[in-house]
């Protein structure tokens, strides 16, 4: 009789925690968050990523010697393309992911999470992870001059400001 009462006892109190897995308003686990990471194909998300990025900073490098080359010694560049290289390759991608965790619990129910899942499961998200590389590279190429445009605006305008307020200073000083 007390192993029947025992037995029901610790069935009740297992109930409020298997009613928790499967509220979809419940926090996202570890677990949850970890499962999506993997779905999305995440490490190889950022791979594909560093490689996009890899190309312009590669030519940022090669301006940038370019712009001083009669300064630096001949094997500057190759150095530095080296440094860079070595730089991506030791990211620390599974610290970094394991670092998100915790902020996609914060902002994600076990609901929200599930429906990702879901989503990113299916033929329309496994080609939305597929294509996703090429139109974040397609879109830096084409936004890259319209944001190097505006900065240089947004530099003329400060450096200019600046002016003005110095000008200003010395007037009233004198």
């Amino acid at each position: 009789m007390k192993s029947v009462l025992l037995a029901v006892v610790l069935s009740l109190g297992l109930v409020p925690a298997a009613c928790a897995q499967h509220d979809p308003s419940a926090p996202a686990t570890r677990e949850d968050i970890e499962h999506y990471l993997n779905v999305v194909h995440s490490q190889q998300m950022i791979q594909q990523m560093l490689a996009a990025m890899t190309g312009p900073m590669h030519k940022m490098v090669h301006d940038q010697y370019l712009k001083n080359q009669d300064k630096l010694p001949a094997d500057f560049e190759q150095r530095e393309m080296g440094v860079l290289d070595e730089m991506f390759q030791n990211m620390p991608f599974n610290e970094m992911l394991q670092a998100m965790v915790p902020v996609y619990q914060r902002h994600f129910t076990k609901g929200d999470v599930d429906a990702l899942i879901a989503f990113y499961s299916s033929p329309t998200g496994q080609k939305m992870l597929q294509e996703l590389p090429s139109i974040m590279s397609e879109a830096m190429e084409t936004m890259t001059p319209l944001m190097e445009k505006y900065m240089e605006t947004m530099k003329q305008r400060i450096e200019g400001e600046f002016a003005e307020a110095v000008k200003q200073s010395d007037k009233k000083n004198n």
